[in-house]
């Protein structure tokens, strides 16, 4: 598989603009520096519910998502860079803030991710790389195989 050659930014949801909000300008224009790599980041439909069954063809459909991207979620963008990798192939995906329940909130359980277990297995040989980024930054990675990162991809974190 030869090395990915963009990343997209999956927000949570709030509704805010994606350029605009917290660390994800920062990050896009970081990831842009690389020669040949695209970062893509827009704003989400339905940005408050996030609902799963329409961010998912969204990221297919409009962000186009494949074996050559690598996703970076964050909270309810990481649930639905899991979902995603459960049937899609991707090149790996960054986790930042993720979970795996609804924790008891109506409109996280209104957005359809978690109506059904996870797919573990079926995720984990569709993404190569899986990584999870935590307070206090540090970066966990899961998976096949972690080495074909971009040139010049050199996150600034711990690696445990």
């Amino acid at each position: 598989m030869a090395a990915p050659c963009k990343a997209v930014i999956i927000p949570g949801n709030g509704g805010e603009d994606v350029a605009a909000h917290g660390w994800y300008g920062w990050v896009k224009r970081e990831l842009e520096q690389i020669p040949g790599f695209q970062c893509l980041s827009k704003n989400m439909p339905d940005p408050i519910t996030a609902r799963e069954s329409i961010w998912l063809p969204f990221m297919e459909m409009e962000l186009h998502c494949d074996e050559e991207t690598i996703i970076i979620g964050h909270s309810s963008g990481a649930i639905a860079a899991m979902r995603y990798a459960e049937t899609h192939r991707v090149y790996a995906i960054v986790l930042v803030a993720a979970y795996t329940s609804d924790l008891g909130d109506a409109n996280e359980r209104a957005s359809g991710y978690f109506s059904r277990p996870w797919q573990w297995r079926r995720s984990k040989p569709t993404a190569l790389t899986l990584c999870s980024l935590a307070p206090p930054m540090t970066l966990s990675f899961l998976g096949r195989n972690n080495k074909k990162w971009p040139t010049g991809w050199k996150p600034n974190v711990q690696i445990h």
